[in-house]
């Protein structure tokens, strides 16, 4: 199996939001996936060529691989972890058993793939793929690691069989993994999943020592990624396209809903607590992780459950009526939760997603107290009232293409490309006003500590949109004020701020060091005494540390001018603190 472009480049000159946005734009390049024929020698052993260890490849990928069966005492169990040194806790476990399982009145016959999301225990000790967490970094915000939370991609069966008690073979096979790459890992399962059920646990084997030795998802390489191949010709690959790693097929999820896109557009923007009411867990978790790609480049910095049971750990946390619902969004396919969740302020409510080509009816906004049961009729139950006017443009033109029978993938493109400039225009205005709070770089000085970003200050921001808002890069009409002073409360703002100050309190230390490699620290020192010296050595051995500990970007040879800097000012030095500081820190 070959994985071609990871859909991410490396660090450039443009800012975040021009990255991203690139990123979504340029995903022509498709990734692929081909089983068969052997990848380079050089790529094959590159894991090995790292100086890894057994399993360090495999875990720069996935957590573990779970195969969860129904035990008539026990119910759902974990029958089968892989490689067995992983460490899953007893609540860990719990959640994935009955994570991986669709409900009863799902009604799931054959083979069904869906994802899930839960929570890792607290006190999880670090695992060594954090070691290529400096690849994360320049990824677009929709590749990068979930550092507190596992997804669970998984591929059951249900079929019957006269042979076992229950008349029923039902099984699970799991991907566990920090990586959001849903397209990938769902494509992986259906090449290895039904092989599984057929050949048990030598296979499972197989194609984890086959992870093992894929090189790390490092971003704009070229990846080839060996996983059982089959045995064919040497000059022919079985190939499968992958457009992208991690999307999900938008139009599909929002068809039912699209009149009200953009409206839901502005309740995933504003962090509000939303539940998805699905029949099965394919339908539910696609839609969910539609909403969360719908804000792309920005990130949903709150929690998000694709499936979520009535078993979870959090159930209590998010059903309680103590207190207001939380900032969540959750898919749920259980009856139970129309009477448990409908105190939350909106609830999507969709039926069968239809295949490619078949259009359901649009559902309509409809009151809360409408609400009774998972039966009611499938709609959009809130009384929130959006704070743009809708889009009529996009909806002609989505219309337009379901009359021509424009196949679900470009009408994806077209809602895709349309969900983006929404939040481009957005985001652009806020990007502006955060980056005027950097002080300049002439008053950057390297005897004295980096300046401080000033303060945001909403009111301000607020004053630079009459000239400067969305209304220069977008045709939608409405009360844009009112939308940013909500979204400023919001915790996507708040996710969005912290990330944007410790990227530009970074660039400040950057810069810090740039100006202090450009002194004659030598002719400093002379001016000073020994222990001002001493003091001086210190001080810049832990600027090194710091920029290599937090990836600060610098020019790597600004950190090799720093380093010969402070080689001469020890060398300069007395032979008994020569010894000393040589032994302290790194040089």
């Amino acid at each position: 199996m070959a994985l071609r472009g990871l859909a991410a480049s490396g660090p450039s000159s443009r800012g975040p939001l021009d990255e991203a946005v690139a990123a979504a734009e340029e995903r022509g390049a498709p990734a692929v996936l081909a089983t068969g024929g052997a990848p380079e020698d050089d790529e094959e052993d590159e894991g090995r060529g790292r100086g890894l260890l057994r399993w360090d490849g495999f875990s720069a990928w996935l957590h573990c691989v779970c195969v969860v069966g129904f035990d008539l005492e026990l119910g759902q169990a974990v029958e089968v972890i892989y490689p067995q040194h992983s460490k899953l806790t007893d609540k860990e476990k719990t959640n994935i058993c009955y994570l991986s399982f669709p409900d009863s009145n799902s009604g799931c016959l054959g083979d069904t793939q869906f994802c899930f999301r839960f929570r890792q225990s607290s006190g999880r000790r670090v695992s060594l793929h954090c070691l290529l967490d400096h690849y994360d970094k320049d990824l677009p915000v929709y590749l990068k690691k979930d550092p507190a939370y596992f997804y669970g991609y998984v591929y059951f069966r249900q079929v019957r069989d006269k042979s076992l008690k229950r008349g029923y073979f039902q099984k699970s096979l799991v991907l566990i993994s920090k990586l959001p790459y849903i397209h990938f890992f769902h494509t992986v399962l259906k090449q290895i999943a039904p092989e599984y059920f057929e050949k048990s646990e030598p296979y499972l084997e197989a194609a984890c020592n086959d992870v093992d030795r894929w090189p790390a998802p490092v971003p704009g390489k070229t990846l080839h990624l060996p996983i059982m191949g089959v045995v064919m010709k040497a000059d022919t690959h079985i190939s499968v396209i992958l457009p992208t790693v991690h999307e999900v097929d938008l139009f599909r999820c929002f068809c039912p809903v699209f009149l009200h896109s953009q409206m839901l557009w502005e309740l995933v923007l504003l962090g509000e607590p939303l539940v998805v009411m699905a029949p099965s867990p394919s339908e539910s978790s696609e839609t969910v992780l539609a909403l969360v790609n719908c804000i792309s480049p920005l990130k949903y910095f709150s929690d998000f459950r694709p499936y979520f049971t009535i078993h979870d750990s959090e159930f209590k946390e998010y059903t309680t009526r103590t207190q207001a619902p939380p900032s969540v969004i959750l898919g749920v396919t259980n009856p139970f939760f129309a009477k448990t969740l409908q105190h939350w302020p909106h609830i999507i409510r969709i039926g069968d997603l239809k295949p490619a080509g078949e259009i359901p009816k649009q559902v309509k906004v409809k009151k809360l107290k409408n609400l009774k049961t998972l039966d009611s009729k499938p709609g959009v139950y809130t009384s929130y009232k959006p704070y743009l006017n809708r889009d009529e443009e996009i909806i002609k033109q989505l219309q337009k293409g379901v009359q021509q029978k424009r196949p679900s993938e470009a009408q994806s493109v077209i809602l895709r490309r349309y969900f983006l400039e929404l939040t481009q225009s957005f985001i652009i205005p806020l990007e502006r006003y955060v980056a005027s709070l950097m002080p300049l770089q002439k008053s950057i000085s390297p005897w004295k500590s980096p300046p401080q970003l000033r303060q945001f200050l909403p009111e301000e921001f607020m004053k630079t949109l009459e000239k400067t808002g969305p209304q220069l890069t977008s045709r939608i009409k409405g009360d844009w004020i009112g939308l940013y002073r909500h979204f400023l409360k919001s915790p996507n703002f708040d996710g969005w701020f912290k990330t944007r100050r410790k990227e530009m309190t970074q660039k400040l230390e950057a810069l810090h060091l740039e100006v202090l490699c450009e002194e004659d620290l030598l002719l400093w020192t002379q001016k000073h005494t020994e222990v001002e010296t001493v003091d001086l050595v210190l001080k810049l051995k832990n600027k090194l540390l710091q920029a290599d500990r937090e990836h600060l970007p610098v020019k790597p040879d600004t950190m090799e001018k720093l380093r010969t800097h402070i080689d001469a000012i020890i060398l300069a030095l007395p032979e008994d603190l020569q010894g000393i500081l040589l032994k302290t820190g790194m040089t």
